[in-house]
C-alpha cells in the first residue's frame, strides 16, 4: 500500500482533498479485484462517470460510485455478493494492503422503478490515511436490466499511484460509443449536473473520425428501450428539471473538481453537441501552437496524472494546470514577480531539457512560453476561454491502452499476484520526462532505473511515460 505522503502529494498536485484522492486510489484496487475474480470478470460491465475517469480520460471529475450492468442475473443475490466480495477483499489486501473488513461489506436488494431487481452495495475500507472513527465507504450500484448494445471492451484502469502493477489493471466496461449514448440518454431522462458535464467532455475529447452513426444508433435503441423520446435541446430547455439542473450544479459537482467551471459554459455548448450528433455538423480541428526551433517536437507529456514534484523542478501543481486546460478555464499565473491571466495549451520540452508551459495571454491573444521551474504560482480562474489552438496538456481522445485480449473460457485465478498480461512478447518503450531518453521494458512498468542524461550527469527522472509498444 502506498503511504500517507503519496496521498498528500497527489492531493496537492490535483487540488483535491486527501480523502477524495484516497478513494480514487482504493477504487483502482477494487476494480482490479473484480476483474481478477473468475466469476465476475466477464459478466460485470463497468459504466458511468467513474468508468470515464478510470478507463478513458486521465484529467476528469472524480466520481465516487462504481456502476455495473450485470449479464449474470443470479449475481443479484445478497448472499452470493457477500461471499464474492469477501474473496475480493482478501485478494485486494494481499495485493495492496488495503483493508476491507468483512463486517463492512453489505448489499441491499431492492425493486427498482422498472419493477426489476437491483442491488446497492457498500464497502468500507481502511486505506493509507488510516482514519479514526467510522471508515469511508465505496458505493456500488448493480443492475441487470440495462440494454447493452455494443460488445463490452477490456480497458486499462487509470491508476497513477506508485503501487500500480507492472502488468497494469484492467476491467470490462462499456465501449466509448455506448458510454456517450448512455450519457445523452441519462441527461434527457433526469437532467443531472454530472450528466451534462460528462456529455460535454465526451464531445470535447472525441473527434469526427469516431463513429457518430454508431453513437446515434445506440442512442435511438436505448431511448426506445426506455420508452422515451429522442433527446433534443428544445425538450431539455422546457423540462421542469432544467431549473434544478442549474441550481444543483455546484452542490453536486463542486467536491469532485479542483475548480468548478460555470454552468453556462457547459449548457451553452450543448446545442453544438446536438448539431454534431443529429445534423452531422463537422467540427473544425484546431491546429497546435507552432513549435519553436529550440523545442523537442518528439516529446510528449505523460498520459497519466502524477505528482510532478519528485521528477520536475516546479513549485506549482502541473496537474491543476492540465485540469484547467481540459475544462477551458484560464489560469492566474504568477511568473517573475507579476501575475497574468493565461489560456494554457501545451507542455513542451526544450532540447536542453527545460519544460515550458505554452499559453496565450487572455487579454491580448499573444502567445507566450513560461519555464515551468520559474513559475511561482498557478490558480485556476473562473474565467473561461474558447480554444484558439489544440489543447495538448492532456490527451485529446480517450486514453490509449494496449490490447487486453482474453481467450474464450479462460479465467484468472483469484489469488494470482498480478492481473496477467495477455499480450505477451510486447516491448514497451518508456520515455523519461526529464532527460528525454527512451528505454525498452518487457512489462508496462513506468518506473525508471537510475540513469544519466546526455551530458553524463545523473538524471532525476524516476517515473516515465509510455512512448510506444512494439
Amino acid at each position: 500500500m502506498i503511504n500517507r505522503q503519496d496521498i498528500f502529494d497527489f492531493s496537492r498536485e490535483l487540488g483535491l482533498r486527501p480523502e477524495i484522492v484516497e478513494k480514487d486510489y482504493v477504487l483502482g484496487w477494487v476494480l482490479a479485484g473484480i476483474f481478477a475474480h473468475p466469476s465476475l470478470q466477464q459478466s460485470w460491465i463497468f459504466k458511468g462517470g467513474t468508468c470515464l475517469k478510470k478507463c478513458f480520460f486521465e484529467t476528469y471529475r472524480f466520481s465516487e460510485d462504481l456502476d455495473f450492468t450485470l449479464s449474470a442475473s443470479d449475481h443479484l443475490d445478497e448472499h452470493y455478493l457477500k461471499e464474492a466480495f469477501t474473496e475480493i477483499a482478501r485478494w485486494v489486501y494481499e495485493q495492496s494492503g488495503i483493508e476491507i473488513p468483512e463486517e463492512g461489506i453489505s448489499f441491499e436488494v431492492y425493486e427498482n422503478p422498472r419493477s426489476r431487481v437491483s442491488v446497492q452495495g457498500r464497502i468500507s475500507y481502511r486505506g493509507p490515511l488510516m482514519p479514526r472513527g467510522a471508515l469511508p465507504r465505496v458505493k456500488l450500484d448493480l443492475t441487470d436490466d440495462e440494454l447493452v448494445v455494443l460488445d463490452p471492451v477490456i480497458r486499462e484502469v487509470h491508476h497513477p499511484y506508485p503501487d500500480r502493477p507492472g502488468d497494469g489493471m484492467r476491467i470490462l466496461c462499456y465501449a466509448y460509443e455506448e458510454l456517450f449514448a448512455e450519457k445523452v440518454r441519462a441527461l434527457a431522462e433526469r437532467e443531472r449536473p454530472r450528466d451534462l458535464y460528462d456529455v460535454i467532455h465526451l464531445y470535447r475529447h472525441g473527434n469526427d473520425s469516431r463513429d457518430r452513426g454508431t453513437i446515434l444508433d445506440v442512442l435511438r435503441r436505448k431511448c426506445e428501450y426506455k420508452a422515451i423520446a429522442l433527446p433534443s435541446m428544445a425538450a431539455l430547455e422546457t423540462q421542469p428539471a432544467r431549473a434544478e439542473l442549474e441550481a444543483e450544479w455546484e452542490n453536486m459537482l463542486g467536491h469532485q473538481l479542483p475548480a468548478l467551471p460555470s454552468f453556462d459554459q457547459f449548457w451553452q455548448e450543448l446545442p453544438v453537441v446536438f448539431d454534431w450528433l443529429y445534423r452531422e455538423v463537422t467540427r473544425v480541428a484546431e491546429e497546435s501552437l507552432p513549435y519553436d526551433p529550440k523545442e523537442d517536437s518528439t516529446w510528449q507529456p505523460p498520459a497519466m496524472g502524477q505528482p510532478w514534484g519528485p521528477t520536475v523542478r516546479t513549485r506549482v501543481p502541473l496537474e491543476i494546470i492540465r485540469f484547467a486546460a481540459v475544462n477551458h478555464l484560464c489560469v492566474d499565473l504568477a511568473y517573475k514577480g507579476t501575475r497574468r491571466l493565461i489560456e494554457p495549451y501545451s507542455l513542451r520540452r526544450t532540447r536542453d531539457g527545460n519544460l515550458l508551459l505554452r499559453a496565450i495571454r487572455h487579454d491580448s491573444g499573444e502567445p507566450r512560453a513560461y519555464r515551468v521551474d520559474e513559475i511561482q504560482d498557478a490558480v485556476v480562474a473562473k474565467a473561461s476561454f474558447v480554444p484558439r489552438y489544440a489543447i495538448e496538456l492532456t490527451a485529446t481522445g480517450p486514453l490509449s491502452a494496449p490490447p487486453a485480449y482474453r481467450k474464450e473460457g479462460s479465467t484468472i485465478p483469484l489469488r494470482s499476484r498480478l492481473v496477467r498480461r495477455a499480450s505477451a512478447g510486447l516491448t514497451y518503450v518508456v520515455g523519461c520526462p526529464v532527460c528525454g531518453k527512451h528505454f525498452n521494458h518487457k512489462t508496462r512498468s513506468m518506473r525508471l532505473n537510475k540513469h544519466k542524461n546526455k551530458y553524463g550527469y545523473p538524471c532525476a527522472g524516476r517515473t516515465g511515460y509510455l512512448v510506444a509498444t512494439k
